[in-house]
């Protein structure tokens, strides 16, 4: 290829990004009406009739009392009365007080996505090296008041089956109440659900959530699938990282929970410092090493001992 053809393409391609820039410009300020794209309709500018409102909730009726509200920080109330799976009654401030707590809303007749999201939840934990019971507590709770004691106690033991820990069967509650009892508890968390009597059956999310020992809500996950990374991390966290070790704590200042995606990422500028500091350290532990051989040389090796290393060969 010759220079001058090289300066052509060179002048060619200055062109069209000047082009490209002042057209930016240009519609930036309303010069240029925006192209639709090839078979579209033509866009309005901003001197046409105004757009229509948006339209409302697309989703099916049953769906659109369906959510969650992220309440971070808010104080669930300790003292709503429920039936546990033996049908004794018990407060749920009981479950608090010494250890972080992963909070799940299901009900036990779901036929799928409850399940689901036990499941999930028994995955994430068998991976873990916490114990439930010493790092953690468990309280699952019915959200349909129909449901009983009995129905609670068959919920309970095949997922404490399932889950096969020890401490499983003492830490690990499945509480049921009455409507304005469990609509209080969806409320403080941010759970909204809601019955389809066609279905004959509840539309609602899919979550399990971690308190901390005082009973504040400290992180949600989402879906039926839960990373024990992140299972882990937000139960240090709730814990006020009493619990979990030295590298938990490092792998904390580089990692942070995302409340948009329910998930911990990687902070990039922490990620740096972290590495920075790896590095000072190394190079530090390097100097010193080097002067130390510097000031104290090894000892000159004996005219016998040298003789010894001498290999003869035959």
């Amino acid at each position: 290829m010759t220079t001058r053809t090289t300066l052509r393409r060179r002048r060619a391609l200055s062109g069209a990004l000047a082009l490209l820039v002042v057209a930016g410009a240009a519609a930036a300020r309303g010069d240029v009406a925006p192209v639709a794209p090839s078979g579209a309709a033509p866009v309005a500018s901003a001197d046409s009739a105004p757009a229509a409102p948006a339209s409302a909730d697309a989703r099916p009726p049953a769906l659109r009392e369906v959510a969650i509200d992220q309440n971070l920080d808010a104080q669930v109330p300790l003292d709503l009365a429920f039936h546990d799976e033996s049908g004794a009654p018990v407060s749920l401030g009981q479950y608090f007080g010494k250890r972080p707590v992963i909070l799940t809303l299901v009900y036990y007749r779901c036929p799928m996505l409850c399940t689901l999201v036990l499941n999930g939840l028994v995955r994430a934990l068998r991976t873990l090296a916490f114990d439930p019971g010493r790092e953690f507590e468990l309280v699952t709770v019915s959200f349909d008041p129909r449901e009983t004691p009995e129905l609670a106690a068959k919920k309970k033991a095949t997922y404490v089956g399932e889950y096969d820990r020890a401490g499983a069967a003492t830490a690990w509650h499945f509480l049921t109440g009455d409507a304005p009892t469990v609509e209080r508890l969806a409320r403080a968390v941010g759970f909204h659900y809601t019955y389809v009597p066609e279905e004959q059956q509840f539309a609602h999310a899919a979550t399990i959530m971690v308190l901390t020992p005082d009973g504040r809500i400290s992180r949600y996950f989402f879906g039926v699938e839960y990373s024990p990374r992140d299972l882990r991390f937000g139960l240090i966290d709730a814990a006020g990282r009493k619990i979990g070790t030295a590298v938990d704590h490092l792998l904390l200042y580089c990692y942070r929970y995302d409340p948009a995606t329910g998930k911990y990422g990687a902070v990039v500028m922490n990620l740096i410092r972290a590495g920075g500091a790896l590095t000072v350290f190394a190079l530090v532990g390097f100097i010193v090493t080097m002067r130390r051989r510097e000031t104290h040389p090894p000892a000159p090796v004996s005219g016998d001992a040298a003789r010894l290393r001498v290999v003869r060969r035959p």
